[in-house]
């Protein structure tokens, strides 16, 4: 990553620098504005492929939640049909695999919940070492539904909607480097809330003045604790937060463009979150209104260094944090395909070294006997106890465990984890032989050296102990299939089988569904009007 210049204006060098001395939120609105219209910007074709791949990913984990009936997609997708229809072509947009049209925010809501609701789609990790922005915040690409709603509105193509996904990502993947939310307690999707009101406000004409203006009250009205992740089992609120932090960022967009006036210059306002939890003066200063933000921001606008260069794809269904434990156990039992033998009777132990915040998240006590698919899904002992009984089941079946790919890509699709993995029933959430391999799980933080590797990687590693004391090492994993610096994995390969195998729990026609959301860039105006419509399957279960 190329080091980058601080300046107060658009550079020459691909970036646009946006000071902690100026004005960052009219800034964002300006980036905004002038890289979706065309002003500036030239990214490279590999990004903008990257970017599209990610929208994929999105809408086959979406149209699946909503066909499977989980509870909050759902819930919000009718509310949006049956209490917000808009007959306004301009003022309209769609769900999921609905002809309907609906307010803007309400299908956006709607259809980012169903996005989020399996914790399967892209992951950031707030990570520019080149810059010394490593404020490692998380963050998910679940907001590319604001895009599609404002070019349904406003009659626009594919192309300009993959340029705004693409600055939508990066606004929020920015933010994301250089201030951490979860240090105060402060949910991540505040920096997607950010971009969305940035982003939905370009495309939808508003100045750069109304956009401030939004992100404003976005910042002032709208912050989610991450009181919605607390808690033994977690509720519908944690995987709609993203889509309710959208759906005030984009009603903020609206009434700015109407003449409300939200607060300007958020990001250096001192009551605001920036400036209180990391205050840039002290004392009796701390609260001068023009005093410095906590960071400079510097947005890509030309060649490769985008943020979604960085972003990490999930090869099924499970927590980011437990990719490099998935990608050790596919090493160990592709090698040792004996270990599985018997059902694992003869393994003693099976023990996973990660990093914090791997260890805390997915490893705490009560993480291990998680009875919601919500918990279950943030569960290193029952992710990788649910894999290892896949992998013994196939090996059963099959005689032997596929083989092939420089990830053992194979094996990856083989076992991908994916909804029906996580049911709350005898198959899955309380199967016996899955709690059984739990048991044998033992999760360890690995301290200063594996804590000092992320989020440049997920360091991990694990060890199957066989009854005999014979010990089976993974080795140190960092950067497992999926993730951005992962090259020995076939990642178009395996996300293909993803697409295909989430779009089959929703829809007949796999390869129409594929070929519907492909080729982004080419869709006229109207097919960016029926992009969601997929005939959805309803087949429930997961209500």
């Amino acid at each position: 990553m190329p080091t980058r210049p601080l300046a107060s204006e658009p550079s020459t060098n691909h970036y646009t620098t946006l000071r902690r001395d100026s004005n960052q939120a009219l800034g964002i609105a300006q980036f905004a504005i002038d890289f979706i219209g065309g002003t500036i910007g030239d990214p490279d074709p590999a990004v903008l492929k990257r970017t599209e791949l990610f929208h994929t990913d999105s809408v086959f984990t979406g149209i699946s939640a909503v066909a499977l009936g989980c509870n909050a997609p759902n819930i919000l997708r009718n509310e949006a049909v049956e209490d917000y229809r808009c007959e306004d072509a301009a003022k309209a947009a769609f769900c999921f695999g609905s002809e309907v049209p609906v307010v803007a925010e309400k299908a956006i809501v709607a259809n980012s919940s169903a996005v989020r609701e399996w914790d399967s789609n892209g992951t950031n990790f707030g990570f520019n070492p080149a810059l010394g922005h490593t404020a490692g915040e998380f963050g998910h690409n679940d907001f590319y539904p604001v895009v599609v709603a404002a070019c349904q509105q406003k009659g626009l193509d594919g192309a300009t909607a993959l340029r705004a996904m693409l600055c939508l990502d990066e606004i929020r993947g920015r933010l994301a480097e250089v201030f951490s939310l979860k240090t105060y307690k402060i949910d991540h999707v505040v920096h997607g809330a950010i971009g969305s009101a940035a982003v939905y406000g370009a495309l939808m004409g508003a100045t750069a003045e109304q956009i401030e203006s939004a992100i404003g009250m976005v910042v002032a009205h709208y912050i989610p604790w991450r009181a919605i992740r607390a808690g033994k089992q977690l509720s519908d609120s944690k995987g709609a937060s993203a889509a309710i932090s959208t759906e005030a960022a984009i009603m903020a967009v609206k009434r700015s463009m109407r003449g409300f006036m939200g607060p300007r210059d958020i990001f250096r306002n001192p009551e605001a979150i920036f400036r209180f939890f990391e205050p840039t003066t002290s004392g009796d200063q701390r609260w001068t209104e023009m005093a410095d933000a906590p960071f400079d921001l510097v947005l890509a606008h030309s060649g490769s260094d985008f943020a979604i260069m960085g972003m990490h794809f999930k090869l099924g269904l499970y927590e980011h944090q437990s990719a490099g434990a998935i990608q050790g156990a596919i090493d160990l039992i592709a090698s040792n395909p004996q270990l599985l033998g018997n059902e694992m009777e003869t393994v003693s132990s099976i023990k996973i070294v990660a990093y914090e915040p791997a260890y805390g998240i997915i490893g705490n006590p009560a993480k291990m006997d998680p009875k919601t698919r919500q918990s279950a899904d943030h569960s290193m002992a029952y992710i990788i106890a649910t894999l290892l009984r896949k992998a013994i089941e196939l090996q059963a079946k099959a005689g032997k465990l596929p083989e092939g790919g420089g990830a053992h890509d194979e094996l990856w699709k083989a076992v991908m984890l994916n909804a029906y993995d996580y049911k709350e029933d005898d198959s899955a959430l309380f199967n016996p032989l899955t709690r059984r391999i739990m048991s044998l799980i033992h999760f360890e933080h690995g301290g200063a050296a594996y804590d000092e590797k992320y989020p440049d990687g997920i360091p991990t590693s694990m060890v199957i102990t066989d009854a005999a004391g014979n010990e089976y090492d993974s080795g140190f994993v960092m950067y497992p299939a999926g993730h951005a610096r992962n090259t020995t994995g076939d990642l178009a390969d395996i996300l293909d089988h993803k697409f295909r195998l989430f779009s089959s729990f929703a829809v007949d026609d796999r390869d129409a569904a594929v070929k519907q959301v492909s080729n982004l860039a080419s869709k006229s105006a109207a097919e960016m009007k029926s992009l969601y419509n997929f005939p959805i399957k309803q087949v429930g279960g997961f209500e």
